[in-house]
Protein backbone atom coordinates (compact mmCIF):
# COMPACT_ATOMS: atom_id res chain seq x y z
CA UNK A 1 0.00 0.00 0.00
CA UNK A 2 1.40 3.41 -0.99
CA UNK A 3 1.64 6.14 1.63
CA UNK A 4 0.69 9.74 0.83
CA UNK A 5 1.73 12.56 3.14
CA UNK A 6 -0.70 15.23 4.27
CA UNK A 7 1.25 17.90 6.17
CA UNK A 8 -0.59 20.80 7.77
CA UNK A 9 -0.44 23.65 10.28
CA UNK A 10 -3.64 24.63 12.08
CA UNK A 11 -4.40 27.15 14.78
CA UNK A 12 -8.15 26.80 15.24
CA UNK A 13 -8.65 23.25 13.98
CA UNK A 14 -10.24 24.27 10.66
CA UNK A 15 -7.24 23.35 8.53
CA UNK A 16 -6.74 20.20 10.59
CA UNK A 17 -10.31 19.13 9.72
CA UNK A 18 -9.50 19.71 6.07
CA UNK A 19 -6.29 17.65 6.40
CA UNK A 20 -8.21 14.80 7.96
CA UNK A 21 -10.73 14.93 5.10
CA UNK A 22 -7.91 14.74 2.52
CA UNK A 23 -6.57 11.74 4.44
CA UNK A 24 -10.03 10.16 4.48
CA UNK A 25 -10.18 10.46 0.69
CA UNK A 26 -6.76 8.87 0.31
CA UNK A 27 -7.85 5.95 2.50
CA UNK A 28 -11.14 5.58 0.62
CA UNK A 29 -9.15 5.25 -2.60
CA UNK A 30 -7.09 2.39 -1.16
CA UNK A 31 -3.85 4.14 -0.22
CA UNK A 32 -2.33 4.88 3.17
CA UNK A 33 -2.49 8.48 4.44
CA UNK A 34 0.12 9.97 6.74
CA UNK A 35 -1.70 13.01 8.17
CA UNK A 36 0.77 14.93 10.32
CA UNK A 37 1.16 18.39 11.85
CA UNK A 38 4.11 20.21 10.25
CA UNK A 39 6.11 20.26 13.49
CA UNK A 40 6.13 16.45 13.43
CA UNK A 41 6.63 16.02 9.68
CA UNK A 42 9.76 14.60 8.06
CA UNK A 43 10.95 16.62 5.08
CA UNK A 44 13.12 13.64 4.05
CA UNK A 45 10.10 11.32 3.87
CA UNK A 46 8.18 13.88 1.80
CA UNK A 47 11.07 14.17 -0.67
CA UNK A 48 10.51 10.53 -1.62
CA UNK A 49 6.80 10.95 -2.32
CA UNK A 50 5.57 11.70 -5.84
CA UNK A 51 2.30 13.15 -4.54
CA UNK A 52 1.37 14.82 -1.25
CA UNK A 53 -0.80 17.54 0.27
CA UNK A 54 0.07 20.64 2.27
CA UNK A 55 -2.36 22.70 4.35
CA UNK A 56 -2.10 26.04 6.09
CA UNK A 57 -4.57 28.78 6.96
CA UNK A 58 -4.07 32.38 5.94
CA UNK A 59 -2.17 34.29 8.59
CA UNK A 60 -1.54 38.02 9.07
CA UNK A 61 -1.89 39.77 5.75
CA UNK A 62 -2.69 36.55 3.88
CA UNK A 63 0.61 34.71 4.28
CA UNK A 64 1.56 31.22 5.44
CA UNK A 65 2.22 30.67 9.13
CA UNK A 66 5.76 32.02 9.50
CA UNK A 67 7.53 30.05 12.23
CA UNK A 68 6.87 26.45 11.13
CA UNK A 69 4.97 26.22 7.83
CA UNK A 70 6.84 28.87 5.83
CA UNK A 71 10.29 27.33 6.48
CA UNK A 72 8.87 23.88 5.64
CA UNK A 73 7.39 25.17 2.36
CA UNK A 74 10.71 26.82 1.50
CA UNK A 75 12.36 23.40 1.81
CA UNK A 76 9.63 21.79 -0.30
CA UNK A 77 10.30 24.33 -3.05
CA UNK A 78 13.78 22.82 -3.36
CA UNK A 79 12.44 19.40 -4.40
CA UNK A 80 8.94 20.18 -5.71
CA UNK A 81 9.82 19.77 -9.39
CA UNK A 82 7.93 16.82 -10.83
CA UNK A 83 5.71 16.38 -7.74
CA UNK A 84 1.92 16.64 -7.67
CA UNK A 85 0.66 18.60 -4.68
CA UNK A 86 -2.75 19.48 -3.26
CA UNK A 87 -2.85 22.72 -1.24
CA UNK A 88 -5.61 23.56 1.21
CA UNK A 89 -6.50 25.85 4.10
CA UNK A 90 -8.99 28.14 5.74
CA UNK A 91 -9.08 31.89 6.20
CA UNK A 92 -10.97 34.40 8.28
CA UNK A 93 -10.59 37.46 6.09
CA UNK A 94 -9.33 38.45 2.66
CA UNK A 95 -10.05 36.77 -0.64
CA UNK A 96 -7.70 33.80 -0.85
CA UNK A 97 -4.60 35.68 -1.98
CA UNK A 98 -2.37 33.49 0.24
CA UNK A 99 -3.52 30.39 -1.60
CA UNK A 100 -3.02 31.90 -5.05
CA UNK A 101 0.49 32.99 -4.04
CA UNK A 102 1.25 29.56 -2.57
CA UNK A 103 0.03 27.76 -5.68
CA UNK A 104 2.12 30.11 -7.84
CA UNK A 105 5.21 29.35 -5.71
CA UNK A 106 4.76 25.59 -6.02
CA UNK A 107 4.10 25.84 -9.77
CA UNK A 108 7.20 28.03 -10.20
CA UNK A 109 9.17 25.35 -8.33
CA UNK A 110 8.05 22.79 -10.94
CA UNK A 111 5.16 21.10 -9.13
CA UNK A 112 1.72 20.35 -10.49
CA UNK A 113 -0.88 21.79 -8.10
CA UNK A 114 -4.31 20.17 -7.98
CA UNK A 115 -7.41 21.58 -6.36
CA UNK A 116 -6.71 25.27 -6.78
CA UNK A 117 -8.90 27.60 -4.78
CA UNK A 118 -11.59 24.96 -4.42
CA UNK A 119 -9.66 23.76 -1.37
CA UNK A 120 -10.06 26.91 0.69
CA UNK A 121 -12.86 27.98 2.95
CA UNK A 122 -13.76 30.88 5.16
CA UNK A 123 -13.69 29.86 8.81
CA UNK A 124 -15.01 26.36 9.60
CA UNK A 125 -15.16 23.97 6.64
CA UNK A 126 -18.70 22.87 5.81
CA UNK A 127 -19.72 19.51 4.36
CA UNK A 128 -19.15 20.75 0.80
CA UNK A 129 -15.58 21.84 1.52
CA UNK A 130 -14.82 18.60 3.36
CA UNK A 131 -16.20 16.67 0.37
CA UNK A 132 -13.88 18.67 -1.93
CA UNK A 133 -10.96 17.79 0.36
CA UNK A 134 -11.90 14.09 0.27
CA UNK A 135 -12.11 14.29 -3.52
CA UNK A 136 -8.61 15.82 -3.64
CA UNK A 137 -7.34 12.95 -1.50
CA UNK A 138 -8.90 10.46 -3.90
CA UNK A 139 -7.35 12.32 -6.84
CA UNK A 140 -3.91 12.15 -5.22
CA UNK A 141 -4.36 8.44 -4.51
CA UNK A 142 -5.25 7.80 -8.15
CA UNK A 143 -1.93 9.23 -9.40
Amino acid sequence: MSKIGVVYWSQSGNTQAMAEAVGKGILAAGKEANVVEVGNASIDELKNEAVFALGCPAMGVEVLEESEMEPFVEEVEGFAAGKTIALFGSYGWGDGEWMRNWADRMTAAGATVIGGESLICQDTPDDSVLADCEAAGKQLAAL
